[in-house]
């Protein structure tokens, strides 16, 4: 696969976002089926995705491999967690959007976006690489990605949305990651067939609450531009320098930098809509990362390759 090829995800991602937008504006979304729509999303369909994802890899590394690069896994979100803390402190955004911010700081599309870019630029057998980085990030985004969201209005979640269906699957995942655990191809289909259909769906909520804002708004603040910034550029050169200096292998580092540098994921926008975060600052957020990586990934990948 081509980097064009890698690319073109990322056009699809875009495509579905306007598919959303268009959807919006000829009234098939909006309002109550967005909200019933984001309830789906989280209750079922993105379970099933986080799932089958373990389950389809074929490429699965050996215990001492998953554990090496789960510790590369836990620099990638200490650098993370510790700029989403620290950096709105000094960008200073509006109370309601400190959430959003924070968000967009910690958590990329490893999935939809990283696997096919990691793919094209290392080799499809690097690919797991990508998916145990991942495996961490599914279960930091469904616990500490609500109390972010929500935190930014002053809530508090309680322990059943921190024990929410994808929080579950994310743990199953691990753990059939860590023990090979195998299921029947039926069983294994039929959720990846279900968890295909949560990102797709997914875009085009954001592309739906999107239209509700006037063009201006839809391109974000000049804050939110350096926000962009910071996710895009400034926090993989971050991680390329405490890797190199940790001594880390090579390719391990270079793929977990091209994860760092990829757009925020859109999940964030399902829960800010879930948890009452500021949905509108998190969906600027996203489309803005989501366009800009179109330049930025390119650059990222030429100056560590």
């Amino acid at each position: 696969m081509s980097y064009l090829d890698a690319l073109s995800h990322m056009w699809m991602i875009l495509f579905a976002i306007a598919l959303g937008f268009v959807a919006d504006r000829l009234g098939y979304m909006g309002g109550e089926f967005n909200t019933k729509l984001t309830k789906l999303l989280l209750n079922l369909g993105l379970p099933c995705m986080i799932v089958s994802a373990v389950l389809t890899s074929e490429n699965l590394p050996g215990l001492q491999d998953i554990l090496n690069i789960l510790l590369v896994a836990v620099v990638f979100y200490v650098l993370a967690f510790a700029a989403a803390f620290l950096l709105p402190l000094v960008l200073r955004p509006p109370k309601k959007e400190i959430g959003s911010y924070r968000f967009v700081l910690s958590f990329t599309n490893i999935g939809f976006v990283g696997y096919p870019v990691v793919g094209s630029l290392f080799g499809s057998d690097c690919v797991f690489y990508a998916a145990v980085l991942a495996l961490p990030f599914n279960l930091l985004l469904y616990t500490l990605g609500p109390v972010m969201l929500s935190g930014g209005k002053g809530g508090k979640l309680s322990w059943k949305g921190v024990f929410s269906p994808c929080m579950l699957a994310s743990l199953a995942a691990l753990i059939v990651a860590l023990t090979h655990l195998r299921f029947p191809a039926p069983v294994v289909e039929s959720l990846d067939f279900i968890g295909d259909m949560s990102i797709p769906l997914a875009l085009m909520l954001l592309g739906s609450i999107l239209a509700a804002l006037p063009l201006g708004q839809m391109l974000g603040s000049p804050k939110m531009w350096l926000l962009t910034a910071l996710r895009l550029l400034a926090m993989p050169a971050l991680l390329y320098a405490v890797l190199s200096a940790l001594q880390v292998d090579e390719l391990v580092r270079n793929i977990a930098v091209v994860q760092m540098g990829l757009p925020v994921a859109a999940n964030g926008v399902l829960l800010a809509m879930q948890y009452g975060g500021d949905t509108d600052s998190m969906a600027q957020g996203t489309f803005l990362t989501t366009v800009v990586s179109l330049v930025t990934i390119p650059l990222v990948a030429s100056l560590i390759l």
